[in-house]
């Protein structure tokens, strides 16, 4: 949470962070300054000091909703030095000196936020180079801003549940639509009689996203039969939507304009689901009510990746613990943090190097599946989590699980 940074700075040794950029795609700036609606700015945070918010003059408004103290480029002469420097790079680097002099900016200094890696590279060793008693200091895996935002305040929960009850709602409606339609030859077919195709669901998914002031970033998988088997295929447009087949809906979208995402998956068949679905299916179900009453905070996350091989396995399906290359069976990693990105940390892979233990603050998906493309199906549940301050795990997911929909 933000009121962590400070004890991570200390940590790693900071004086200063650093976090700047263009706001879009940029969710450490966003994260620093609580989603204020501007294009681009500079948030320099000393230790133990509030943070101040250097911007464009013409947004100053907007960032002062952040809640920092505001500086605009205005203040250090921005435009004339655009004007007397040779190039952009070096008005950059001069623009920061006169920033960090102002503030009183020295010691060693975190830098984030999302940049060209090209420019970043420049930028941070001309800085280095360049500004006196400043030590430029980078991060490559977990940062600080990540780390912070692996647990949640209460305010970013009740964002992320709002979203989540209105990913609710676009599953809901995609159901009620494809219910709308009649069958022939074990297919659904349109008003016109032509047959009803996956790109004509997929349309009808944009619109339910964009009437509840969403959006899909990274898209979402609505996919059947064969293509429901390949955990990440998004399904081909020209399949049509037929009876018994399962369906894997996997929606993740966010706060419009960059906030915060929700990520919800369920498979159910049209009609009826075959025999061997419904016991797969019911092997999926199982794991995820195994897992549910299995977290518990001070936990390794890796362990639950662990146990939900050991499950699999014992119900006869291959998994990725006994065969890291497998492509049948239960073949991914158990879940992802959710906050400002659709994947952040506490995530759950088995290896080595995650060494993330469960605490109080975190939101996290769990979504088992199995997959059998050569058989002709794939399933999928996924629902969010939260470990509440008490250290209670809360189910965020509020949709029915039930396989078979009927037509």
């Amino acid at each position: 949470m933000k009121r962590d940074l400070d004890r991570l700075m200390e940590a790693r040794g900071l004086d200063t962070l650093v976090v700047a950029g263009k706001m879009l795609g940029n969710p450490a700036l966003y994260y620093m300054v609580d989603s204020a609606n501007v294009g681009w700015g500079i948030v320099v945070q000393k230790r133990g000091e509030r943070p101040t918010f250097v911007c464009s003059p013409i947004e100053r408004e907007e960032a002062a909703s952040s809640g920092l103290a505001v500086v605009t480029v205005n203040r250090y002469d921005y435009k004339e030095l655009l004007n007397e420097e040779s190039d952009l790079l070096a008005a950059q680097v001069e623009l920061y000196r006169r920033v960090f002099t102002d503030l009183g900016v020295s010691g060693c200094v975190g830098f984030y936020g999302v940049e060209d890696r090209g420019s970043a590279w420049l930028l941070l060793n001309a800085l280095d180079r360049e500004l006196e008693g400043v030590e430029v200091f980078g991060e490559y895996d977990q940062t600080l801003i990540d780390e912070a935002r692996a647990t949640k305040d209460a305010a970013e929960v009740e964002r992320i549940c709002q979203v989540g009850r209105r990913t609710a709602d676009i599953v809901g409606q995609t159901v009620e639509f494809l219910q709308s339609h009649r069958v022939r030859d074990g297919a659904l077919v349109q008003a016109d009689g032509t047959p009803l195709t996956l790109g004509r669901v997929h349309k009808e998914i944009d619109r339910f996203v964009a009437e509840q002031r969403l959006e899909c970033p990274e898209g979402f998988i609505f996919a059947i039969g064969r293509d429901a088997g390949i955990p990440h295929n998004t399904g081909n447009p020209g399949d049509l939507v037929m009876l018994g087949q399962t369906i894997i809906f996997d929606l993740f979208p966010a706060e419009a304009g960059g906030g915060y995402y929700f990520d919800m998956t369920r498979t159910f068949c049209l009609g009826y689901a075959p025999p061997e679905v419904e016991k797969a299916y019911r092997d999926v179900a199982d794991c995820v009510e195994m897992l549910a009453g299995a977290y518990e905070v001070g936990a390794g996350a890796r362990r639950y990746q662990e146990m939900t091989c050991e499950f699999f396995e014992g119900r006869g399906h291959p998994t990725v613990a006994t065969d890291p290359k497998a492509e049948a069976g239960y073949v991914h990693s158990l879940g992802h943090g959710i906050g400002l990105a659709v994947h952040e940390e506490p995530f759950f892979a088995d290896i080595p190097s995650n060494t993330s233990l469960l605490q109080p603050g975190h939101v996290f998906t769990c979504e088992p599946g199995l997959y059998y493309p050569g058989r002709g199906f794939g399933l999928r549940i996924e629902g969010v989590f939260w470990i509440d301050d008490a250290g209670v795990v809360r189910n965020l997911t509020d949709f029915s699980k039930e396989l078979v929909v009927p037509v």
